[in-house]
C-alpha cells in the first residue's frame, strides 16, 4: 500500500500531532517515515523587526537547528521500530513539500492542519490547503479540535 510517508514537522506541538499516525500506522505497514523540516528565509516581517539587521550566519542556525529537531524526532520514532530518514528543505513550506514528494518518491503526505479559516486563513494562507490542492499523491490532513489547537499554541 503504502511504502514511504512524508511528515512536514515545523518544530511546534500542532505538527507532531501527526506523529501517532506514523506509529500506529506506518509502522505496522513498515512504511518508511521522511520526516521533512522547512528552513525558510528571513521573512519581511522579521527583517522589518530586527530593523533590517540580519547577522549572515542566522540562515545557518537556523539549518543547525532543524537537523537538531529532526534528529531527536527521529530518535524518538526508531526506538518504537519505524524505518525514519530525515530531509532539509530550504524555501517557503507549501513549495518544498511538494519539491520533497518528488525527490523522496513517496506515496503518501501526512499532516496537521491549524484549522484556520476567514481572516486567519486569508492572512497567513494555509501550507496545508496548497500541498493538498497540488500534490500528486494522496494527503492526510488531521485538524486539531480548536480547543486542542488554541492550548498548543499558548
Amino acid at each position: 500500500m503504502y511504502k514511504r510517508v512524508l511528515i512536514p514537522l515545523d518544530g511546534s506541538e500542532l505538527a507532531e500531532a501527526i506523529l501517532p499516525f506514523a506509529e500506529q500506522v506506518a509502522g505496522p505497514l513498515d512504511a518508511e517515515v521522511v520526516l521533512l523540516r522547512v528552513v525558510e528565509a528571513v521573512s519581511a516581517v522579521e527583517a522589518i523587526a530586527s530593523a533590517g539587521v540580519i547577522a549572515p550566519d542566522t540562515f545557518a542556525i537556523r539549518e543547525m537547528e532543524a537537523k537538531r529537531y529532526l534528529h531527536e524526532v527521529e530518535r524518538r520514532l526508531s526506538k518504537k521500530g519505524l524505518r525514519v530518514r530525515t530531509r532539509i528543505a530550504l524555501g517557503s513550506p507549501a513549495e518544498a513539500i511538494l519539491g520533497a514528494i518528488h525527490t523522496s518518491v513517496v506515496d503518501l503526505v501526512a499532516m496537521t492542519t491549524h484549522g484556520r479559516s476567514g481572516l486567519g486563513r486569508a492572512l497567513f494562507g494555509s501550507v496545508a490547503e496548497s500541498v493538498l490542492r497540488a500534490s500528486p499523491v494522496p494527503v492526510l490532513l488531521i485538524r486539531m479540535p480548536a480547543k486542542h489547537t488554541s492550548a498548543i499554541e499558548e
